[in-house]
This record gives C-alpha cells, structure tokens and sequence, in this order.
C-alpha cells in the first residue's frame, strides 16, 4: 500500500483560476454543444455556463492532490462523481477551490480516494460542491474500512419507459477536444499509452466529458433547454466510452424535481453511467 493515509482530513490552500468567457465555450463544445445551443456558445448572449463546467476549476487541484496521495497515477480511474450547484457561474471571473481528502476506502484490489472540493467566487460566496471518487487500481488490499453505500434519490421505476431519450453520436476527436478544459490524462490521447494501461483499443473518452453530456441532455429533456435550472447531479463510472461512440441518455422523471438517469454506448448496448441523476427547480 504505497497511498499515505496521513493526508485524509486535512484541506488544502485555495486554488485560485481567472476564466474567461471562451473556457466557458471551450468547455460547452468539449461535452458537445452544439449551435442549437448558441447561448452556451456564443458572447453575444453571455454566454451562459453549464453547470458541470464546475470540474474546469477544480482539475488542476485535483490530480496534484492526488498525486500527493503517493499511488500511482498512470492506474487511476474515476469512479463517480456529483457537483451540487449553489448559484451560476458567471460568463468569466475568478475563483477559488480547496480540496480535502474525506477518506481512503479498501476494495480489495482497489483503494478509493473521496474527494470533496468548494468552489466559491470573488464575493467569497460558494458556487459549487463537488466529490469525486477516484479510484487507484492495485491500492487495495490494506486492511482499510470499505467503501459505505450511498443512497440514490432518484432511482429509475422498472414499470415505465423513459420520459426522455436523447440520442447524440460524439466526434473522434470528442476526447482530444475535452482535454483542452484540463484534464490532459494521455490516456485520452495517446494511443501507446493507453495501450500500456489496459485499452488495446485507443484513448477513451474523459468519464467527465460523457457526464457533462448527461448534464446537458438532462436541460434539454428536463428542463426545456436551460441548464441553469439544474442544482445538483451524479452519476458513477460503470464503463469506458471511446470517441466516436454514441451516447444515449434516458431520464425519468420521478418527483418535482428530480429525474433518474441512464446513460448508455448505442453501438454496444453497454450502460455506461448508472446510479445517475439530477435534481433541478421545477418552478
């Protein structure tokens, strides 16, 4: 067990990040807005922010954290994540995010990383919450507590089709797109590299970036279109996507406010996000 157990509870400095109003549409276009969406696009209507753009502050912060962790970063993968959105992100400004190891979990083969992150504006207000469950492939075996079960809100009924369904093919160059937010893992871009680490088939998508599409997807069949509507999201990492793929997400809703999620690879029939879902203002 090379991870240091020393660093759980204890959080870092902030992390300070000026954006401007193109990383906002960079962002957009990296989880595949399209110019049916141009309020998220374009300048002259802002542009608004999607909500999940709240992983673009944090992504630096996150993988050093990490890395002081002492595993090995070539073998990470992200579990799951969930942003809990308090007010807009402005169109460009400043920000700051501290991070705090909540726990380390063993999984046998596994060791999970929680990792909670704030977000929180010029004015020292919060815009956003998020964790992220990281998981380090081959950690596992310490003798740590496991990972507790979380409940699911908003689970989907078995009795009913989907509400919505919402069909969208990513580009092959989707993965090479996203990474320009941030995350720079040359697991999404090297094909040698992601070779080495298991995936004979090529670079795979950013798990982000296919969340950030179920976050749109979830606006448009939920909430006419206009993200801001959004307050909170999850979902968990249940298989790899490659660019190219195409992501079909499925919503119910199943309560003022709440709608269950699936997202799945077309081409494979594979689920790839599960114990997903969002809550939004239905007023």
């Amino acid at each position: 067990m090379s991870l240091d157990l020393d660093i759980v509870g204890k959080p870092s400095e902030p992390s300070k990040r000026i954006y401007s109003w193109q990383d906002t549409v960079l962002y957009a276009l990296g989880i595949g807005a399209t110019k049916d969406e141009l309020d998220y696009l374009y300048e002259g209507r802002g542009p608004k922010v999607y909500p999940s753009f709240a992983v673009v502050p944090k992504i630096d912060l996150m993988f050093d954290f990490l890395a002081k962790s002492g595993g090995n970063m070539a073998m990470v993968v992200h579990g799951s994540e969930k942003m809990e959105i308090l007010r807009p992100f402005a169109s460009a400004g400043t920000v700051y995010t501290t991070a705090t190891v909540r726990d380390i979990y063993d999984m046998r083969k596994f060791a999970y990383v929680v990792l909670d992150m704030e977000t929180k504006n010029e004015q020292d207000e919060v815009v956003c919450k998020t964790t992220s469950n990281i998981i380090f492939r081959g950690e596992g075996g310490f003798g740590g507590k496991p990972l507790p079960k979380e409940e699911v809100p908003y689970a989907a009924p078995k009795d009913r089709p989907a509400d919505f369904r919402i069909e969208e093919k990513t580009s092959e160059e989707q993965a090479l797109l996203y990474r320009l937010s941030g995350d720079r893992n040359p697991l999404h871009a090297d094909p040698e590299f992601a070779a080495s680490v298991g995936f004979e088939r090529g670079p795979i998508l950013h798990g982000l970036c296919t969340f950030g599409y179920m976050v749109r997807h979830a606006a448009k069949g939920a909430c006419g279109g206009d993200a801001s509507k959004l307050t909170a999201f999850n979902a968990q990492f249940r298989r790899p996507v490659w660019p190219g793929d195409t992501l079909v997400t499925e919503g119910w809703i199943v309560a003022p406010g709440g709608v269950a999620l699936s997202v799945s690879v077309k081409e494979r029939g594979e689920t790839v996000l599960t114990s997903a879902w969002a809550s939004f203002d239905a007023g």
